[in-house]
Protein backbone atom coordinates (compact mmCIF):
# COMPACT_ATOMS: atom_id res chain seq x y z
CA UNK A 1 0.00 0.00 0.00
CA UNK A 2 1.17 3.68 -0.84
CA UNK A 3 2.28 6.05 1.97
CA UNK A 4 0.08 8.30 2.74
CA UNK A 5 0.75 12.07 2.73
CA UNK A 6 0.51 14.22 5.58
CA UNK A 7 -2.40 15.78 4.05
CA UNK A 8 -3.98 12.25 3.80
CA UNK A 9 -3.23 12.17 6.99
CA UNK A 10 -4.69 15.18 8.51
CA UNK A 11 -7.61 14.94 6.40
CA UNK A 12 -8.17 10.83 8.06
CA UNK A 13 -7.97 12.48 11.87
CA UNK A 14 -10.83 14.72 10.88
CA UNK A 15 -12.70 12.15 9.29
CA UNK A 16 -12.79 10.81 12.89
CA UNK A 17 -14.72 13.85 14.32
CA UNK A 18 -17.41 14.21 12.41
CA UNK A 19 -20.33 12.47 13.89
CA UNK A 20 -21.94 11.06 10.32
CA UNK A 21 -19.58 11.72 7.15
CA UNK A 22 -21.20 9.51 4.55
CA UNK A 23 -24.77 9.84 5.75
CA UNK A 24 -27.45 8.02 2.73
CA UNK A 25 -29.47 10.89 1.21
CA UNK A 26 -29.74 14.63 1.13
CA UNK A 27 -33.10 16.40 -0.10
CA UNK A 28 -32.20 18.77 -2.92
CA UNK A 29 -34.87 20.64 -4.84
CA UNK A 30 -32.61 22.59 -7.37
CA UNK A 31 -29.41 21.74 -9.35
CA UNK A 32 -26.55 24.21 -8.79
CA UNK A 33 -27.12 25.70 -12.69
CA UNK A 34 -30.72 26.06 -11.58
CA UNK A 35 -30.01 27.97 -8.50
CA UNK A 36 -27.55 30.22 -9.89
CA UNK A 37 -30.32 31.80 -12.14
CA UNK A 38 -32.60 32.04 -9.36
CA UNK A 39 -33.97 35.52 -8.07
CA UNK A 40 -32.60 37.01 -5.12
CA UNK A 41 -34.63 36.46 -1.80
CA UNK A 42 -35.99 33.07 -2.84
CA UNK A 43 -35.76 30.76 0.25
CA UNK A 44 -36.16 27.14 1.23
CA UNK A 45 -33.40 26.64 -1.50
CA UNK A 46 -31.60 23.01 -1.22
CA UNK A 47 -28.62 22.22 -2.67
CA UNK A 48 -25.83 19.99 -2.83
CA UNK A 49 -22.35 19.95 -4.14
CA UNK A 50 -18.52 19.10 -4.21
CA UNK A 51 -16.37 21.62 -2.45
CA UNK A 52 -13.97 23.52 -5.19
CA UNK A 53 -13.30 26.83 -3.42
CA UNK A 54 -13.21 27.93 -0.04
CA UNK A 55 -12.61 30.85 1.78
CA UNK A 56 -12.26 30.23 6.16
CA UNK A 57 -12.06 33.85 7.65
CA UNK A 58 -13.23 35.13 11.36
CA UNK A 59 -17.32 35.07 11.45
CA UNK A 60 -17.95 34.27 8.08
CA UNK A 61 -16.34 32.49 5.26
CA UNK A 62 -17.24 32.12 1.67
CA UNK A 63 -17.06 28.51 -0.39
CA UNK A 64 -17.86 27.06 -3.58
CA UNK A 65 -19.55 24.22 -4.27
CA UNK A 66 -19.84 22.82 -8.09
CA UNK A 67 -20.96 19.53 -10.09
CA UNK A 68 -20.41 18.73 -13.89
CA UNK A 69 -23.31 21.19 -14.84
CA UNK A 70 -22.63 24.42 -12.72
CA UNK A 71 -21.34 26.21 -9.48
CA UNK A 72 -22.60 28.34 -7.16
CA UNK A 73 -21.19 30.53 -3.98
CA UNK A 74 -22.34 29.96 -0.33
CA UNK A 75 -21.88 32.24 2.76
CA UNK A 76 -21.61 30.09 5.60
CA UNK A 77 -22.11 32.84 8.97
CA UNK A 78 -21.31 31.85 12.62
CA UNK A 79 -24.76 33.77 13.49
CA UNK A 80 -26.95 31.98 10.43
CA UNK A 81 -25.61 27.93 10.87
CA UNK A 82 -24.75 28.24 14.78
CA UNK A 83 -21.49 28.42 16.76
CA UNK A 84 -20.92 24.77 17.30
CA UNK A 85 -21.93 23.98 13.25
CA UNK A 86 -20.03 27.12 12.45
CA UNK A 87 -16.60 25.47 14.09
CA UNK A 88 -17.24 21.92 13.17
CA UNK A 89 -17.14 23.50 9.36
CA UNK A 90 -14.00 25.66 9.68
CA UNK A 91 -12.52 22.97 12.07
CA UNK A 92 -13.27 19.67 9.73
CA UNK A 93 -14.36 20.85 6.31
CA UNK A 94 -11.54 20.54 3.15
CA UNK A 95 -11.30 21.38 -0.06
CA UNK A 96 -13.11 18.50 -2.04
CA UNK A 97 -15.61 17.32 0.47
CA UNK A 98 -19.19 17.27 -0.24
CA UNK A 99 -22.00 19.42 1.71
CA UNK A 100 -25.29 20.35 1.41
CA UNK A 101 -27.23 23.49 1.89
CA UNK A 102 -30.32 25.02 2.71
CA UNK A 103 -30.99 29.01 2.42
CA UNK A 104 -32.08 31.66 0.29
CA UNK A 105 -30.60 33.29 -3.07
CA UNK A 106 -28.90 36.99 -2.67
CA UNK A 107 -26.33 38.66 -4.96
CA UNK A 108 -23.30 40.00 -3.47
CA UNK A 109 -22.03 43.41 -3.80
CA UNK A 110 -19.49 42.06 -6.75
CA UNK A 111 -22.39 40.55 -8.83
CA UNK A 112 -21.80 37.32 -8.00
CA UNK A 113 -25.24 34.96 -7.08
CA UNK A 114 -24.78 33.61 -3.70
CA UNK A 115 -26.53 31.31 -1.56
CA UNK A 116 -26.78 32.18 2.10
CA UNK A 117 -26.59 29.16 4.10
CA UNK A 118 -29.06 28.57 7.34
CA UNK A 119 -27.55 25.43 7.08
CA UNK A 120 -25.13 22.83 6.28
CA UNK A 121 -24.89 19.35 6.57
CA UNK A 122 -21.66 16.81 5.63
CA UNK A 123 -22.46 14.42 3.30
CA UNK A 124 -18.69 12.92 2.27
CA UNK A 125 -14.78 13.28 2.96
CA UNK A 126 -11.91 13.28 0.36
CA UNK A 127 -9.58 11.25 2.08
CA UNK A 128 -7.31 12.49 -1.12
CA UNK A 129 -6.62 17.04 -1.64
CA UNK A 130 -7.26 17.89 -5.34
CA UNK A 131 -4.43 19.21 -7.01
CA UNK A 132 -4.31 23.32 -7.13
CA UNK A 133 -6.63 25.34 -8.42
CA UNK A 134 -5.08 27.48 -10.43
CA UNK A 135 -3.51 25.06 -12.59
CA UNK A 136 -5.61 22.21 -12.40
CA UNK A 137 -4.96 18.85 -13.84
CA UNK A 138 -2.08 19.15 -16.35
CA UNK A 139 -0.24 16.27 -16.46
CA UNK A 140 -1.84 14.36 -19.87
CA UNK A 141 -1.60 10.87 -18.18
CA UNK A 142 -3.48 11.97 -14.70
CA UNK A 143 -6.00 13.46 -17.05
CA UNK A 144 -6.29 10.48 -18.72
CA UNK A 145 -5.99 7.72 -15.81
CA UNK A 146 -7.89 9.88 -13.76
CA UNK A 147 -10.54 11.62 -15.70
CA UNK A 148 -12.29 12.28 -12.12
CA UNK A 149 -9.68 14.72 -11.32
CA UNK A 150 -9.69 16.53 -14.85
CA UNK A 151 -13.72 16.83 -14.48
CA UNK A 152 -13.63 18.71 -11.42
CA UNK A 153 -10.80 20.88 -12.10
CA UNK A 154 -11.26 21.55 -15.43
CA UNK A 155 -14.67 23.28 -16.66
CA UNK A 156 -13.03 22.70 -20.22
CA UNK A 157 -13.07 18.77 -19.99
CA UNK A 158 -16.56 19.42 -18.19
CA UNK A 159 -17.84 21.18 -21.34
CA UNK A 160 -16.19 18.48 -23.23
CA UNK A 161 -17.83 15.52 -22.08
CA UNK A 162 -21.40 17.50 -21.43
CA UNK A 163 -21.17 18.68 -25.75
CA UNK A 164 -20.61 14.87 -26.44
CA UNK A 165 -23.70 13.35 -24.60
CA UNK A 166 -25.69 16.39 -25.85
CA UNK A 167 -24.18 15.90 -29.58
CA UNK A 168 -25.70 11.82 -29.47
CA UNK A 169 -29.16 13.12 -27.84
CA UNK A 170 -29.34 15.44 -30.90
CA UNK A 171 -28.47 12.23 -33.32
CA UNK A 172 -31.01 10.23 -31.35
CA UNK A 173 -33.65 12.96 -31.61
CA UNK A 174 -33.39 13.41 -35.58
CA UNK A 175 -33.01 10.40 -36.31
CA UNK A 176 -36.45 9.14 -33.99
CA UNK A 177 -38.25 12.35 -36.27
CA UNK A 178 -36.85 10.25 -39.27
CA UNK A 179 -38.65 7.16 -37.91
CA UNK A 180 -35.18 5.36 -37.49
CA UNK A 181 -35.71 2.51 -34.82
CA UNK A 182 -32.98 2.37 -32.45
CA UNK A 183 -31.90 -1.54 -31.47
CA UNK A 184 -29.00 -3.68 -29.90
CA UNK A 185 -26.95 -6.40 -32.31
CA UNK A 186 -24.29 -8.58 -30.18
CA UNK A 187 -20.86 -7.52 -29.52
CA UNK A 188 -19.91 -11.07 -29.38
CA UNK A 189 -19.67 -12.48 -32.75
CA UNK A 190 -19.26 -15.90 -34.44
CA UNK A 191 -17.64 -13.92 -37.43
CA UNK A 192 -15.17 -10.54 -37.16
CA UNK A 193 -17.33 -9.34 -40.39
CA UNK A 194 -19.42 -5.81 -41.32
CA UNK A 195 -15.90 -4.35 -42.06
CA UNK A 196 -12.26 -4.91 -43.08
CA UNK A 197 -10.28 -4.91 -40.03
CA UNK A 198 -8.28 -6.75 -37.27
CA UNK A 199 -10.21 -7.89 -34.56
CA UNK A 200 -10.47 -9.01 -30.64
CA UNK A 201 -10.13 -12.90 -30.43
CA UNK A 202 -12.24 -13.86 -26.48
CA UNK A 203 -13.19 -17.25 -25.68
CA UNK A 204 -16.43 -18.27 -24.29
CA UNK A 205 -16.08 -20.83 -21.37
CA UNK A 206 -19.25 -22.12 -21.15
CA UNK A 207 -19.68 -22.59 -25.07
CA UNK A 208 -15.76 -23.78 -24.90
CA UNK A 209 -15.89 -21.70 -28.63
CA UNK A 210 -13.74 -18.88 -29.52
CA UNK A 211 -15.56 -15.43 -30.64
CA UNK A 212 -14.83 -12.41 -32.18
CA UNK A 213 -15.58 -8.43 -30.31
CA UNK A 214 -17.82 -7.13 -32.84
CA UNK A 215 -15.90 -4.57 -35.42
CA UNK A 216 -18.91 -3.30 -36.15
CA UNK A 217 -22.91 -4.57 -36.00
CA UNK A 218 -23.43 -4.00 -40.10
CA UNK A 219 -24.54 -7.55 -40.63
CA UNK A 220 -26.92 -8.05 -37.43
CA UNK A 221 -28.55 -4.43 -38.51
CA UNK A 222 -29.13 -5.27 -42.17
CA UNK A 223 -30.64 -8.94 -40.49
CA UNK A 224 -33.03 -6.71 -38.91
CA UNK A 225 -34.12 -4.87 -42.23
CA UNK A 226 -34.33 -8.62 -43.87
CA UNK A 227 -36.85 -8.99 -40.46
CA UNK A 228 -38.68 -5.58 -41.43
CA UNK A 229 -36.90 -3.00 -39.95
CA UNK A 230 -37.10 -0.05 -42.91
CA UNK A 231 -35.33 2.34 -40.90
CA UNK A 232 -32.99 1.14 -37.74
CA UNK A 233 -29.84 2.34 -36.00
CA UNK A 234 -28.20 1.35 -33.43
CA UNK A 235 -24.89 3.75 -31.24
CA UNK A 236 -22.37 0.64 -30.42
CA UNK A 237 -19.42 0.01 -28.64
CA UNK A 238 -17.22 -1.53 -31.64
CA UNK A 239 -13.23 -3.24 -31.16
CA UNK A 240 -10.88 -3.07 -33.73
CA UNK A 241 -7.23 -4.31 -32.97
CA UNK A 242 -5.20 -2.09 -34.83
CA UNK A 243 -3.00 0.74 -34.30
CA UNK A 244 -3.39 3.59 -31.85
CA UNK A 245 -2.98 7.39 -32.71
CA UNK A 246 -4.46 10.33 -32.21
CA UNK A 247 -7.63 9.69 -34.44
CA UNK A 248 -7.70 5.89 -33.68
CA UNK A 249 -8.48 3.81 -30.36
CA UNK A 250 -9.01 0.04 -30.44
CA UNK A 251 -12.56 0.28 -28.91
CA UNK A 252 -14.78 3.19 -30.19
CA UNK A 253 -18.53 3.87 -30.00
CA UNK A 254 -20.02 4.54 -33.66
CA UNK A 255 -23.60 4.76 -35.01
CA UNK A 256 -24.59 3.09 -38.01
CA UNK A 257 -28.17 3.30 -39.88
CA UNK A 258 -30.01 1.45 -42.36
CA UNK A 259 -32.57 2.73 -44.41
CA UNK A 260 -34.84 0.45 -47.22
CA UNK A 261 -35.26 1.62 -50.39
CA UNK A 262 -32.32 4.22 -50.20
CA UNK A 263 -29.51 4.46 -52.54
CA UNK A 264 -25.89 6.27 -51.37
CA UNK A 265 -26.97 9.14 -52.95
CA UNK A 266 -29.87 9.67 -50.69
CA UNK A 267 -27.85 9.55 -47.60
CA UNK A 268 -25.52 11.87 -49.05
CA UNK A 269 -28.26 14.51 -48.59
CA UNK A 270 -30.01 12.78 -45.39
CA UNK A 271 -26.38 12.59 -43.64
CA UNK A 272 -25.60 16.20 -44.75
CA UNK A 273 -28.62 17.89 -43.95
CA UNK A 274 -28.66 16.31 -40.05
CA UNK A 275 -25.33 17.12 -39.20
CA UNK A 276 -25.33 20.83 -40.55
CA UNK A 277 -28.83 21.05 -38.77
CA UNK A 278 -26.82 19.39 -35.16
CA UNK A 279 -24.07 21.50 -35.64
CA UNK A 280 -26.17 24.47 -36.04
CA UNK A 281 -28.34 24.20 -32.93
CA UNK A 282 -25.47 23.54 -30.93
CA UNK A 283 -22.71 25.83 -32.03
CA UNK A 284 -25.66 28.64 -34.05
CA UNK A 285 -22.98 28.49 -36.77
CA UNK A 286 -21.62 26.41 -39.77
CA UNK A 287 -17.85 27.44 -39.49
CA UNK A 288 -15.75 25.98 -36.64
CA UNK A 289 -12.34 25.87 -35.99
CA UNK A 290 -10.40 22.90 -35.98
CA UNK A 291 -6.44 23.33 -34.79
CA UNK A 292 -5.46 26.54 -36.78
CA UNK A 293 -7.55 26.18 -39.12
CA UNK A 294 -11.64 27.40 -39.97
CA UNK A 295 -13.57 24.76 -41.32
CA UNK A 296 -17.08 25.67 -43.59
CA UNK A 297 -19.66 23.13 -42.98
CA UNK A 298 -22.15 25.08 -44.98
CA UNK A 299 -23.77 24.58 -48.42
CA UNK A 300 -23.48 21.36 -50.81
CA UNK A 301 -20.41 19.17 -49.37
CA UNK A 302 -18.34 18.36 -53.08
CA UNK A 303 -18.18 14.68 -54.15
CA UNK A 304 -14.67 13.38 -55.28
CA UNK A 305 -13.61 9.99 -57.11
CA UNK A 306 -10.97 7.96 -55.42
CA UNK A 307 -9.26 7.85 -58.39
CA UNK A 308 -9.32 12.21 -58.83
CA UNK A 309 -7.84 12.55 -55.15
CA UNK A 310 -5.36 10.58 -55.85
CA UNK A 311 -4.26 11.58 -58.71
CA UNK A 312 -4.46 15.56 -57.59
CA UNK A 313 -2.04 14.53 -55.13
CA UNK A 314 0.36 12.29 -56.76
CA UNK A 315 1.03 11.10 -60.25
CA UNK A 316 -0.33 7.43 -60.18
CA UNK A 317 -4.05 6.65 -61.92
CA UNK A 318 -5.38 3.93 -60.37
CA UNK A 319 -7.32 3.48 -63.72
CA UNK A 320 -4.19 2.64 -64.93
CA UNK A 321 -2.43 1.02 -62.39
CA UNK A 322 -5.64 -1.75 -61.79
CA UNK A 323 -3.66 -4.57 -59.95
CA UNK A 324 -2.17 -4.84 -56.72
CA UNK A 325 1.38 -5.52 -58.58
CA UNK A 326 1.09 -2.57 -60.96
CA UNK A 327 -0.02 -0.44 -58.12
CA UNK A 328 2.97 -1.76 -55.65
CA UNK A 329 5.35 -1.69 -58.58
CA UNK A 330 4.49 2.05 -59.08
CA UNK A 331 4.49 2.90 -55.59
CA UNK A 332 8.15 1.86 -54.92
CA UNK A 333 9.05 3.72 -58.39
CA UNK A 334 7.86 7.05 -56.99
CA UNK A 335 9.25 5.85 -53.34
CA UNK A 336 6.12 6.62 -51.51
CA UNK A 337 6.72 5.66 -47.92
CA UNK A 338 3.53 4.16 -46.89
CA UNK A 339 3.16 2.99 -42.76
CA UNK A 340 0.97 -0.12 -42.57
CA UNK A 341 0.59 -2.67 -40.11
CA UNK A 342 0.47 -5.50 -42.53
CA UNK A 343 3.12 -5.61 -45.25
CA UNK A 344 1.92 -4.03 -48.72
CA UNK A 345 2.61 -7.11 -50.48
CA UNK A 346 0.05 -9.08 -48.57
CA UNK A 347 -3.00 -6.57 -49.09
CA UNK A 348 -5.36 -7.03 -51.52
CA UNK A 349 -5.50 -4.55 -54.31
CA UNK A 350 -8.42 -2.34 -52.67
CA UNK A 351 -7.05 -1.74 -49.29
CA UNK A 352 -3.32 -0.71 -51.23
CA UNK A 353 -5.11 1.46 -52.92
CA UNK A 354 -6.76 2.75 -49.41
CA UNK A 355 -3.41 3.25 -48.14
CA UNK A 356 -2.46 4.97 -51.12
CA UNK A 357 -4.63 7.69 -50.79
CA UNK A 358 -4.54 7.83 -46.86
CA UNK A 359 -0.91 8.96 -47.86
CA UNK A 360 -0.97 11.21 -50.27
CA UNK A 361 -4.36 12.55 -50.35
CA UNK A 362 -6.56 12.57 -47.27
CA UNK A 363 -4.17 14.81 -44.99
CA UNK A 364 -4.77 17.31 -47.81
CA UNK A 365 -8.55 17.92 -47.32
CA UNK A 366 -10.09 20.96 -45.07
CA UNK A 367 -13.22 21.22 -46.12
CA UNK A 368 -16.55 18.34 -46.32
CA UNK A 369 -15.92 16.29 -49.49
CA UNK A 370 -17.69 12.95 -50.10
CA UNK A 371 -15.16 10.75 -51.07
CA UNK A 372 -16.53 8.50 -53.91
CA UNK A 373 -15.81 5.59 -55.90
CA UNK A 374 -13.83 3.06 -54.07
CA UNK A 375 -12.51 0.01 -55.84
CA UNK A 376 -14.78 -3.19 -55.67
CA UNK A 377 -12.18 -5.32 -53.31
CA UNK A 378 -11.88 -2.55 -50.43
CA UNK A 379 -15.93 -2.69 -50.16
CA UNK A 380 -17.29 -6.23 -49.75
CA UNK A 381 -20.59 -5.63 -48.17
CA UNK A 382 -20.93 -2.23 -50.67
CA UNK A 383 -23.44 -2.84 -54.38
CA UNK A 384 -21.23 -2.24 -57.48
CA UNK A 385 -21.72 0.47 -59.69
CA UNK A 386 -24.15 -0.31 -62.51
CA UNK A 387 -21.85 0.95 -65.32
CA UNK A 388 -18.77 0.15 -63.66
CA UNK A 389 -18.83 -2.80 -61.82
CA UNK A 390 -15.01 -2.39 -60.75
CA UNK A 391 -16.35 0.33 -58.53
CA UNK A 392 -18.56 0.58 -55.68
CA UNK A 393 -21.50 2.66 -54.99
CA UNK A 394 -20.01 4.14 -51.60
CA UNK A 395 -18.75 7.22 -50.26
CA UNK A 396 -16.65 8.52 -47.04
CA UNK A 397 -17.21 11.72 -45.72
CA UNK A 398 -13.65 13.52 -44.92
CA UNK A 399 -13.33 16.70 -43.14
CA UNK A 400 -10.20 17.71 -42.03
CA UNK A 401 -8.15 14.98 -42.99
CA UNK A 402 -10.30 12.46 -40.84
CA UNK A 403 -12.69 9.94 -41.99
CA UNK A 404 -16.07 10.83 -40.58
CA UNK A 405 -18.81 9.03 -42.17
CA UNK A 406 -18.58 5.51 -44.63
CA UNK A 407 -21.77 4.57 -46.79
CA UNK A 408 -22.68 2.65 -49.47
CA UNK A 409 -25.70 1.44 -51.30
CA UNK A 410 -25.34 -2.12 -49.89
CA UNK A 411 -25.26 -5.12 -52.00
CA UNK A 412 -28.46 -7.23 -51.74
CA UNK A 413 -27.33 -10.10 -53.80
CA UNK A 414 -26.72 -13.22 -52.23
CA UNK A 415 -25.03 -15.14 -54.87
CA UNK A 416 -22.57 -11.73 -55.44
CA UNK A 417 -22.16 -11.32 -52.01
CA UNK A 418 -21.13 -15.15 -51.42
CA UNK A 419 -18.19 -14.75 -54.27
CA UNK A 420 -17.39 -11.45 -52.71
CA UNK A 421 -16.90 -12.84 -49.12
CA UNK A 422 -15.16 -15.91 -50.81
CA UNK A 423 -13.09 -13.39 -52.78
CA UNK A 424 -12.35 -11.98 -49.15
CA UNK A 425 -11.77 -15.43 -47.51
CA UNK A 426 -8.70 -16.26 -49.84
CA UNK A 427 -7.02 -12.80 -49.41
CA UNK A 428 -7.60 -13.57 -45.15
CA UNK A 429 -5.60 -17.12 -46.13
CA UNK A 430 -2.86 -14.64 -48.35
CA UNK A 431 -2.09 -13.19 -44.77
CA UNK A 432 -4.33 -10.23 -45.06
CA UNK A 433 -5.69 -9.51 -41.85
CA UNK A 434 -8.28 -7.44 -42.54
CA UNK A 435 -9.87 -9.02 -45.30
CA UNK A 436 -13.22 -10.28 -44.11
CA UNK A 437 -14.23 -13.87 -43.41
CA UNK A 438 -16.80 -15.78 -45.00
CA UNK A 439 -20.26 -15.54 -42.87
CA UNK A 440 -22.54 -18.16 -44.02
CA UNK A 441 -25.10 -17.26 -41.16
CA UNK A 442 -25.41 -13.99 -42.84
CA UNK A 443 -25.40 -15.29 -46.55
CA UNK A 444 -28.54 -17.23 -45.44
CA UNK A 445 -30.28 -14.17 -43.92
CA UNK A 446 -29.54 -12.31 -47.41
CA UNK A 447 -31.48 -15.21 -49.42
CA UNK A 448 -34.73 -14.80 -47.30
CA UNK A 449 -34.84 -11.83 -49.85
CA UNK A 450 -33.53 -7.82 -49.22
CA UNK A 451 -35.41 -4.34 -50.12
CA UNK A 452 -32.56 -1.69 -51.80
CA UNK A 453 -30.78 -0.60 -48.67
CA UNK A 454 -28.26 2.26 -48.17
CA UNK A 455 -26.43 2.23 -44.95
CA UNK A 456 -23.83 4.71 -43.22
CA UNK A 457 -21.52 4.18 -40.07
CA UNK A 458 -20.50 7.68 -38.37
CA UNK A 459 -17.46 7.33 -35.35
CA UNK A 460 -18.60 9.38 -32.85
CA UNK A 461 -15.38 10.11 -31.16
CA UNK A 462 -13.89 10.88 -33.87
CA UNK A 463 -16.81 13.85 -35.05
CA UNK A 464 -17.05 14.70 -31.03
CA UNK A 465 -13.06 14.98 -31.08
CA UNK A 466 -13.46 17.12 -35.14
CA UNK A 467 -16.35 19.37 -33.37
CA UNK A 468 -14.30 20.12 -29.71
CA UNK A 469 -10.95 20.93 -31.83
CA UNK A 470 -9.32 18.01 -29.35
CA UNK A 471 -5.97 17.30 -30.17
CA UNK A 472 -6.30 13.49 -29.28
CA UNK A 473 -9.31 11.26 -29.83
CA UNK A 474 -8.52 10.15 -25.99
CA UNK A 475 -9.31 13.75 -24.99
CA UNK A 476 -13.43 12.95 -25.35
CA UNK A 477 -13.29 9.52 -24.68
CA UNK A 478 -14.54 9.98 -20.58
CA UNK A 479 -11.86 6.85 -19.57
CA UNK A 480 -9.64 5.53 -21.90
CA UNK A 481 -7.95 2.17 -21.54
CA UNK A 482 -4.31 2.74 -20.81
CA UNK A 483 -1.50 0.33 -20.17
CA UNK A 484 -1.12 -0.78 -16.36
CA UNK A 485 1.31 1.45 -14.12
Amino acid sequence: MRELSEQELVRREKLQNIKNPYPERFEINYELDEASQLEDGVTGVCIAGRIVLMRKMGKMSFLTIGDIKGKIQVSVKLDMIGEEAYSEFKTNYDLGDFIGVEGEVFTTHTGEKTVRASKITFLGKALRPLPEKFHGVEDIETIYRERYLDLIMNDDAKKKFLFRSRFIKEIRDYLDKAGYIEIETPILNNKASGATAKPFITHHNALDIDLYLRIAPETYLKRAVVGGFNKVFEIARCFRNEGMDATHLQDFTMIEGYCAYYNYKDNMKFLREMLQNIILKLFGTLTITVGDKDVDLSGEWEAVSFRDLILKYSNIDIKEYDTKEKLLKKIKEDKIEIDSETALEDLGYGNLVDQLYKKVARVNIVNPIFLTEHPISLSPLARANDDNPEITDRFQLIINGAEIINAYSELVDPQEQMKRLEEQARLKELGDEEAMPMDYDYISAMECGMPPISGWGMGIDRVVQLLTNSENIKDVILFPLMRNK
